[in-house]
């Protein structure tokens, strides 16, 4: 797609190859984009925050992009580029097979909904979706909020913390039923 003209290379997903979680944002950064990495950014520094917080380990997870390129200007995705991209992170979710599906934001959540045959959302109501548990078959859909935004909206903070406290109550209870 025209993305490749823009960006220094494509990001592909990266972590644990056996996770039962696997985390879904929208697109590398610029910063991802010049380093090839997966959240090494500011947004990389909250959610590692967040991590922490919550008693994530990184390790445990794989984290990919519902878009595999850098966005010019930040600006939002466009269908095209999410139909011709989500190829990529359909034969991810294939491959690592995850329990627990945790978009984060808006178009990774309406990406992942509408795979699983959820009706889609608007983004006027993204937030109260957020932090809530949806189960489609073996797989539950936990969307939060994306880090990006706490950077934006500082009040974001606290609601965002419990959600990932959520995530890792989540992850550890999957985690105590396998033992």
């Amino acid at each position: 797609c025209r993305l490749h003209q823009t960006r220094t290379q494509s990001i592909v997903g990266e972590g644990n190859l056996s996770a039962r979680t696997m985390l879904i944002a929208q697109a590398p950064g610029e910063v991802e984009d010049k380093q090839g990495c997966m959240f090494v950014g500011p947004s990389g520094k909250i959610l590692n925050e967040l991590f922490s917080f919550a008693k994530i380990n990184r390790s445990d997870i794989y984290i990919t992009n519902l878009l595999k390129c850098m966005l010019p200007n930040c600006r939002k995705p466009k269908q095209d580029e999410i139909q011709l991209c989500s190829y990529f992170l359909d034969m991810e979710i294939e491959f690592i097979n995850p329990e627990i599906l945790v978009p984060l934001g808006f178009y990774a959540t309406n990406y992942i909904f509408e795979k699983y045959f959820f009706p889609r959302i608007a983004k006027s109501d993204f937030a109260e979706y957020v932090g809530k548990l949806f189960s489609v078959g073996k797989k539950q859909i936990f969307p939060l909020t994306h880090p990006a935004a706490i950077i934006y909206n500082k009040s974001l903070l606290e609601p965002t913390k419990q959600s990932y406290r959520k995530l890792g109550e989540l992850i550890q209870d999957k985690y105590k039923n396998i033992q």
